[in-house]
């Protein structure tokens, strides 16, 4: 047999090889974009070397460089193999693994596979899909290429019989997919091609010219199968035909397609379906055999024909499975069929749920809907086993959103508020809706971070504290307290004292504050009886930024202590003159001689006066009210009591320990003047005033002598110096110009003193001593017995007037001159 045209074909197929390499040069394609709401599609042929430049992604989504750095942008794929590289220096997406269209994709077209691009603060979210060209990488294979296929056919076989012969897969796809067969040349069989309904090839050798065993009894053919890639490759099998005798009909099925589905959990030795074959021929020659071509998961029973389960089926996988079925007679007649698989899904794989981004922490103040986490959830099921449901456990303050397919973002859907709840335990679950349903769930931990929202709150609106007057300085007062709901710094708490003045004063002058333990001290010391109170007010500013603070206000009020005795009013005590009450003495019962006037600075029970009366007699004529001070008479005047009556009254307060004062009150019983002033006039002349005369005698004495001497010596030390410039003047011939001291003039002739002093002496004839004074009456019952006010002239003539008994006032005027 003459094989010159297969060896023509087969050079031509060996020059297409030849071409592979400038097929690669030429695959450089320019890559498609295609960016519509944040995604971008590349187009990139397979096979391309590691760290080709697969597109610009930073230029195709209109971003910066420098934004895929500070936003650490990275690619996410959920496959074991990462094929792609983001340079985020140059922002180009480059190959990082072999791609290989056919083990990526298989024969489906067209083949893409899909990442996602993450970038951070703000997190951005971009899809990029990259589709893969074929190119012609792989040559038409057989299953069988090391081993021939071997027919026994009989030379009785009728012209137009078709054996079926293997197909030639070719991985790649489209025009780069197997194309034709090619039968070498002979002289009985030819190639007959069909198409099923699903578009597959069938290829069958058909008996052209009947065979002749004697002439030929053993053919020896090759089949080759090309596909339609430029440059074209192509692969070859080995036919090897044995002609034998007698069997001239050939199995026929009894249908051509045999379709079954089953679930993909089914069990390993399950038979599927059952094939069924006839063949016409008695005997031997119909005794039919079946088998399967290449199957990993499927196996027949050769004789009953039963199709099993023989490995695992995995429909996210593999979805449908074609498996060619022979029966074969004893004669060597084979017929065909062909079982096709459907493989049901079943809910057999849970959600896949990736964290790809978190903020974590997450500040209190942040806006609604701020994105704290994208999750991408995959499930590998198809249909209603694969629809996800995504969801939060429990009344939390986020939602779930849908940013694009496979991915969901977790958002605030409230605001935070840290001092309420500092932590959120989520847990977010992704469940299909499979029967029954497959969940997964994650849990974060999102912690709030605090911001100063809270200025401090006081424990009280007004603070009120007491003092003691008489305080130490720099005693301890009151302590404020303020808390504040923020944390750390935002939390911390100065006191400060505000500028404010207390009579005319700055505050600071009366209390100082610590500014960590907001304890209030004093200054100074307190005196009740000059300020009462201190308003004051004092902020609490925290450590934040902007700080805040809040104000209260402090009164401390100052406790009076009993420190002040009590001061009379009147009776007006002075040093000099007496003042005397008169009572006549045909006074009732109950006459009011007089009233004693007396206060206390103090405040409170410290400012409550009582009046008492010492040295009482056994028969006492007058008693001083308690509460009132009036001093009244308690019994009728009799002849044996005296005309003068001294009275002695103690006021005192009520503070503890008790103060007091004493005044002399002066009474005269009588019922003229001239009684009074008789009684009056030796009380008054004690040996008390003739003491402190006597005192303030020698006293002026000293002092006369003193300046005296004084003078003397100044005169005789200016009379020496004058001497002295008068010799100096002598000897020297200068002209002599006398010098009269300007204070040492002569006045009157009687000295050097220059001023003139007048006296006036007033006398009365009953006077037993060299002076009287008066003193203007206080009242109509008051009676002055002293010479107090004789220089007044209203004095004067009240005491002509009042007393027509006294003697006629003697006036004489004395000139003292010093």
């Amino acid at each position: 047999m003459e094989l010159r045209g297969f060896i023509s074909v087969g050079l031509r197929w060996r020059s297409f090889h030849g071409l592979r390499q400038q097929l690669g040069a030429l695959l450089v394609l320019l890559c498609v974009v295609n960016m519509v709401g944040g995604q971008i599609r590349y187009s990139i042929p397979e096979e391309m070397k590691k760290g080709s430049v697969i597109g610009n992604v930073a230029q195709d989504l209109g971003l910066d460089v420098r934004r895929l750095r500070s936003g650490r942008a990275r690619i996410v794929t959920g496959e074991n193999i990462q094929y792609t590289e983001l340079k985020t220096d140059k922002g180009l997406l480059v190959v990082n693994e072999r791609i290989d269209r056919e083990q990526l994709c298989g024969d489906v077209t067209p083949c893409s596979f899909s990442f996602e691009m993450i970038l951070e603060n703000p997190i951005e979210l971009h899809q990029i899909t990259i589709e893969v060209l074929d190119i012609n990488d792989h040559a038409p294979a057989f299953p069988n290429k090391d081993k021939s296929l071997n027919f026994e056919i009989s030379e009785a076989a009728a012209v137009g019989g078709r054996f079926p012969l293997q197909r030639a897969k070719d991985l790649d796809v489209g025009q780069n997919a197997l194309k034709d067969y090619i039968l070498s040349q002979n002289d009985n069989f030819v190639l007959n091609h069909q198409t099923n309904p699903d578009g597959s090839k069938i290829v069958e050798m058909v008996l052209q010219k009947p065979l002749d065993r004697e002439k030929q009894p053993q053919l020896n053919l090759k089949l080759i199968a090309v596909d339609g890639g430029t440059p074209q490759r192509s692969g070859s099998v080995n036919i090897d035909v044995t002609v034998l005798d007698a069997n001239d009909n050939v199995p026929i099925f009894n249908q051509t397609v045999y379709k079954v589905s089953v679930m993909e959990n089914i069990l390993k030795g399950t038979i599927i379906v059952r094939v069924n074959a006839t063949d016409a021929d008695s005997g031997s020659n119909g005794l039919i055999s079946y088998s399967l071509s290449e199957s990993d998961f499927f196996e027949i029973d050769e004789n009953a024909g039963s199709i099993s389960v023989s490995g695992p089926l995995d429909y996210e996988k593999q979805r449908k499975y074609e498996v060619n079925v022979e029966a074969k007679d004893k004669g060597g007649f084979v017929g065909t069929s062909k079982v096709i698989v459907d493989v049901i899904d079943v809910n057999d794989n849970a959600p896949v749920l990736n964290i790809m981004s978190i903020l974590n922490p997450v500040s209190e103040d942040s806006l609604l809907g701020t994105t704290i986490a994208v999750f991408n959830i995959k499930d590998s099921d198809s249909e209603q086993n694969g629809h996800i449901k995504c969801s939060i456990e429990g009344k939390l303050p986020f939602k779930i959103e849908s940013s694009m397919k496979h991915y969901y973002n977790l958002v605030s859907d409230q605001y935070f508020d840290r001092e309420t709840i500092q932590e959120y335990k989520i847990t977010v679950t992704a469940a299909d809706s499979g029967s029954p349903p497959l969940l997964t769930s994650k849990t974060i931990n999102l912690k709030i971070s605090d911001v100063n929202d809270n200025p401090p709150v006081f424990d009280r609106n007004v603070y009120s504290a007491h003092i003691s007057e008489n305080n130490s300085p720099g005693v301890s007062i009151f302590a404020v307290s303020a808390r504040d709901s923020d944390l750390n710094q935002n939390a911390r708490i100065s006191y400060i004292l505000e500028d404010t003045e207390v009579s005319g004063a700055p505050v600071s002058t009366f209390v100082s504050l610590n500014s960590e333990s907001g304890v209030i001290s004093a200054v100074r010391t307190f005196d009740y009886e000059q300020i009462k109170e201190l308003q004051l007010t004092v902020k609490a500013q925290d450590g934040g930024s902007p700080p805040l603070s809040s104000n209260v206000t402090v009164k401390i009020l100052i406790q009076d202590q009993n420190d002040n005795p009590p001061q009379v009013l009147y009776p007006v005590q002075t040093g000099g003159s007496l003042v005397a009450e008169m009572v006549p003495r045909s006074a009732d019962v109950g006459y009011l001689v007089t009233k004693v006037v007396a206060v206390d600075v103090d405040s409170g029970q410290n400012a409550w006066l009582s009046y008492k009366l010492q040295r009482a007699t056994d028969r006492p004529l007058f008693e001083v009210g308690l509460q009132n001070g009036e001093i009244r008479t308690i019994r009728q005047v009799t002849d044996k009591d005296a005309v003068k009556q001294r009275l002695s009254v103690t006021v005192e307060d009520n503070g503890q320990p008790s103060r007091s004062a004493t005044v002399i009150v002066n009474v005269a019983v009588a019922d003229s003047f001239p009684e009074v002033m008789s009684e009056f006039t030796d009380f008054t002349q004690d040996k008390e005033y003739n003491d402190n005369l006597t005192f303030y005698l020698v006293l002026a004495l000293a002092v006369v002598s003193f300046l005296f001497i004084t003078c003397l010596v100044v005169i005789i030390s200016v009379k020496i110096y004058r001497w002295r410039q008068s010799r100096v003047l002598y000897h020297s011939n200068l002209p002599v110009i006398p010098y009269y001291p300007p204070r040492y003039s002569d006045t009157l002739g009687t000295g050097t003193l220059q001023h003139v002093y007048n006296y006036e002496v007033c006398r009365t004839t009953d006077s037993r001593k060299s002076d009287m004074k008066f003193m203007p009456p206080m009242s109509d019952s008051l009676v002055s017995v002293d010479g107090a006010g004789a220089d007044d002239p209203r004095v004067e003539k009240d005491m002509s007037g009042n007393f027509s008994q006294m003697s006629t006032l003697v006036s004489r005027e004395f000139m003292i001159i010093l």
